[in-house]
């Protein structure tokens, strides 16, 4: 479900306006998050570290309108429910893009997560069946450490879905260390909204 956002009377209408006119409307960042607690929950429950930040990752862009936003037709749409589609891995070392149905209870969202590794791994190429905006691009660089990142993107199409990227785990003073990467669209959230997101995941990876 989502519902029209009237862009006359939201007080980021001008930032609207201004920012849809770029060829490249997108920006973002990249900070390292304390992932010890959460890496420690998922041993000891034997939980995959991934599921788990990317459930407490989409937790996080639910819990915030401005990341809900997507652009259709030079409109605004506010989604009720934003899913996870990240890209999953195969033996062959190539990837498929996911749609992981976003569900607070845990055990739901690895459920649904589950169906959809086994079905991305049991296919070829990138399976990508529609273009959907009801999500939150996602991957994974688990063996690079990096201090930021770009994305590969289509100017020629309309693009507003959110891109967050993890990377390898590291042991700095006793703690474990994960980079992340965001990058979204700045006619629909500026740096403030970055900042909330930031800290509401690690409230979660805290938790």
């Amino acid at each position: 479900m989502k519902t029209e956002l009237d862009i006359s009377t939201w007080n980021r209408k001008e930032h609207f306006n201004f920012f849809t006119q770029f060829e490249e409307p997108f920006f973002g960042l990249t900070v390292d998050v304390d992932c010890t607690l959460a890496y420690k929950k998922c041993k000891n429950e034997n939980i995959s570290f991934f599921l788990y930040y990317l459930y407490l990752a989409s937790k996080t862009v639910n819990s915030i309108e401005s990341f809900r936003y997507r652009i259709e037709n030079n409109k605004v749409f506010i989604y009720d429910k934003i899913n996870a589609s990240a890209t999953i891995s195969r033996e062959d070392k190539t990837f498929g893009f996911s749609n992981i149905a976003h569900n607070d209870d845990l055990s739901k969202f690895l459920e649904n997560a589950g169906k959809e590794i086994e079905r991305i791994r049991s296919g070829s190429g990138l399976m990508l069946d529609e273009v959907r905006l009801d999500e939150v691009h996602y991957s994974a660089l688990p063996w690079v450490k990096f201090t930021s990142l770009s994305h590969s993107r289509s100017f020629q199409k309309g693009d507003s879905c959110p891109k967050i990227s993890f990377g390898k785990i590291t042991t700095e003073n006793g703690k474990k260390m994960m980079p992340v990467s965001i990058h979204v669209h700045h006619a629909l959230m500026d740096g403030y909204h970055l900042g909330l997101f930031v800290e509401k995941f690690q409230k979660l990876l805290n938790s």
